[in-house]
């Protein structure tokens, strides 16, 4: 009798022993779960979204699952009540990951960033001359508008820069094969400054330009965006135009 007594209590003591190892078990599972969840939201939302009320909700819940797996002797009840905790505190985290701001930049609506090079000689001569308009309005011109058609006298868009200066744009919506000649700017140059008043001056195509055009807009100060410049301009590889025009001094 003494002997299985002794084997009775060694089996009791076991069980008890191994069931509080089971409980610790789950426990920190469930708080190194927590902790890891807490610490990638904090990390993402800079520790200022909600971090109290998610720390004192998984608290709540790991101190509720340890309290039931001490109270019962079962493995299976101690295991089914472990898992429902570990289930509240995955609900929990998701929760918390589901606020998390998206980290990644927005570039911005399409018409901002401008379509593929091909995508430019598609438009109509119209499009065109919105698409660079809003070109201009995403790099700090807000005032940028479309005032091209009959009687515009070479002006397509007219803004602000944002140093003061007035900018006025010619659009040239060509195809590849149709080259902006000298004669071209030589019509521009003659109203741009004169009848428009303009501190920058540009001429944006969708093609290039001849070399005549190129040196009578370096000698009037008329900045040449050919098709190659406007992509790397609309996908924000090569500042605006306008800055390569310095305003004149006095």
């Amino acid at each position: 009798m003494p002997v299985q007594v002794r084997e009775r209590v060694r089996r009791h003591r076991r069980s008890e022993f191994d069931l509080r190892r089971t409980a610790l078990g789950f426990a920190l599972v469930a708080v190194l779960l927590c902790g890891a969840g807490l610490a990638f939201r904090t990390a993402l939302e800079s520790a200022e979204r909600h971090p109290v009320v998610a720390g004192v909700s998984v608290a709540a819940l790991v101190a509720a699952a340890v309290a039931v797996l001490r109270r019962r002797r079962s493995r299976r009840a101690a295991a089914e009540a472990a898992s429902a905790a570990l289930e509240a505190v995955y609900e929990v985290v998701d929760t918390a990951l589901e606020e998390v701001p998206d980290l990644e930049p927005d570039p911005g609506p399409e018409s901002l960033r401008g379509p593929e090079p091909a995508g430019w000689q598609d438009m109509d001569p119209y499009d065109f001359e919105e698409a660079v308009a809003a070109l201009c309005r995403r790099d700090g011109c807000a005032d940028a508008e479309v005032v091209g058609g009959a009687g515009d006298l070479g002006a397509d868009v007219v803004a602000t820069t944002p140093d003061g200066r007035r900018l006025v744009v010619q659009c040239k919506r060509y195809s590849s094969g149709n080259r902006v000649g000298s004669q071209e700017l030589q019509r521009f140059g003659g109203t741009c400054y004169a009848v428009h008043e303009a501190g920058a001056a540009v001429v944006v195509t969708t093609s290039t330009f001849t070399e005549p055009a190129l040196e009578y807009a370096e000698q009037c100060g008329i900045v040449c965006v050919d098709l190659d410049g406007l992509t790397a301009w609309s996908g924000a590889g090569a500042p605006p135009p306008w800055q390569a025009v310095h305003p004149v001094a006095g």
